[in-house]
């Protein structure tokens, strides 16, 4: 295995003396003793990396509660960055979180994360991170303003420097939906982190706290509910190469419960276009979609006539949509890439952390995922930080069944340049 070339300033030199396969010490394991998923060990190569990315992604999960609990009453934990996104203190908070547990049960696999340090280093809320992560951390009094801005630094776009070579990464979106985050408990945000080994991604987990499987049977006439009533009590998803993807409520993960508390994920049966149920991004109208040449949108099942699909609402956050697919309760989800002009050409260009769980959630729950134009989502292609995708025209994201169909109509509705 290739080891990487690391900044010293973020990882400790001994570091990459230590084998990939670091096993859980037995600390962790006493304190999460009742965690079970829902394969055996024997059937999964990464058994303990998804153990104990399933851990932390349940606190990180519990943190977001907990700000969010006292946003709204505090000004101070609603910030804004130079771009003009919404950042919260959840989303340095996770991102120190599940760098400092993750690095302590694997020192030799660095983190690539949306979040560096620089622009909570220019307030005076570096203490109020520290507060958040220290009731969530393992070792409580480990956490210091040092070690955190450490721990998120670690994840920041200077952290590490990849050759050409496959590479293992853990690769952490801390919220995606951030709007969704300060918006209200009908939003959707996800605390996503998945593993990629030599390039191909092996293992995913999703925490949705404000998940609501009654939603998606309300909202649109016509989507039954199946399995367990999982109601406003949050959702977590895993995934695992070759051993599916699983689904169980959050709430349940402060309790001791039994495997059959999983519940496995397939993608929707659909064959028929005009039958499939579609979400886009909030960000993006359905006009700006090629398939829009061939049909209109509607949001209500009842108003489906000749030359429409239905669009089913679901707010915020690209990664709530790999979820629903991956989930049946959508059969497709396109998202166009944002593009930029580079070498007189121009590319879609998209950030690896909105789309590398879901890729192994929906394609482990029987579903696909493709560029425009049919192509394999390339990780590798940014050889220097895979911090960024380049998908040509955008992501198609189905069940499968529809996925060859959908890329006919948008190869003869568009030109991808």
């Amino acid at each position: 295995m290739d080891l990487l070339r690391c900044s010293s300033s973020r990882f400790p030199a001994a570091h990459p003396q230590h084998p990939f396969h670091t096993p859980l010490r037995r600390h962790f394991i006493a304190v999460r003793s009742s965690l079970s998923l829902p394969f055996t060990e024997q059937k999964a190569k990464y058994y303990r990396e998804l153990e104990a990315a399933v851990d932390v992604v349940e606190r990180a999960c519990r943190l977001c509660v907990d700000v969010k609990s006292s946003l709204f009453s505090d000004e101070d934990r609603i910030l804004e960055k130079n771009d003009q996104t919404p950042v919260t203190i959840a989303d340095f908070g996770v991102q120190a979180l599940v760098s400092l547990e993750m690095n302590r049960l694997f020192p030799s696999i660095p983190l690539v994360a949306e979040e560096d340090s620089s622009f909570l280093r220019s307030t005076n809320l570096a203490g109020s991170v520290v507060d958040v992560v220290a009731n969530k951390a393992t070792f409580r009094d480990e956490v210091t303003e040092d070690s955190v801005l450490k721990a998120i630094d670690r994840g920041g776009k200077d952290a590490c420097t990849f050759g050409p070579n496959p590479a293992t990464y853990w690769v952490l979106d801390p919220i995606d939906g951030t709007r969704g985050f300060v918006r209200g408990v009908e939003a959707l945000y996800v605390v996503a982190l998945a593993l990629v080994v030599e390039g191909q991604i092996v293992l995913g987990v999703m925490g949705c706290p404000n998940w609501d499987e009654d939603y998606f049977v309300n909202c649109v006439t016509g989507v039954q509910e199946t399995g367990n009533n999982f109601s406003r009590s949050g959702m977590i998803m895993v995934s695992h190469v070759g051993c599916g993807t699983w689904k169980q409520r959050l709430s349940d993960m402060l309790t001791i419960e039994l495997p059959q508390s999983w519940t496995r994920c397939s993608v929707d049966g659909c064959q028929v276009l005009k039958e499939a149920r579609f979400c886009t991004p909030e960000s993006q109208k359905w006009e700006s979609f090629p398939l829009s040449s061939s049909f209109n949108a509607k949001t209500n099942s009842e108003e489906i006539g000749k030359g429409d699909i239905l669009l089913v609402p679901a707010c915020c956050g690209s990664l709530c949509k790999y979820m629903m697919v991956a989930s049946g309760r959508a059969s497709v989800f396109l998202l166009r890439a944002t593009t930029r002009k580079v070498m007189k050409k121009i590319s879609g260009y998209a950030p690896a952390w909105d789309h590398a769980v879901g890729i192994i959630c929906v394609h482990e729950a029987g579903g696909k995922v493709t560029d425009w134009e049919g192509s394999s989502i390339d990780f590798a292609a940014d050889q220097v930080a895979r911090r960024t995708i380049f998908p040509s025209g955008g992501f198609l994201v189905t069940n499968h069944s529809l996925h060859n169909e959908i890329l006919g109509l948008i190869s003869s509705n568009s030109s991808i340049n």
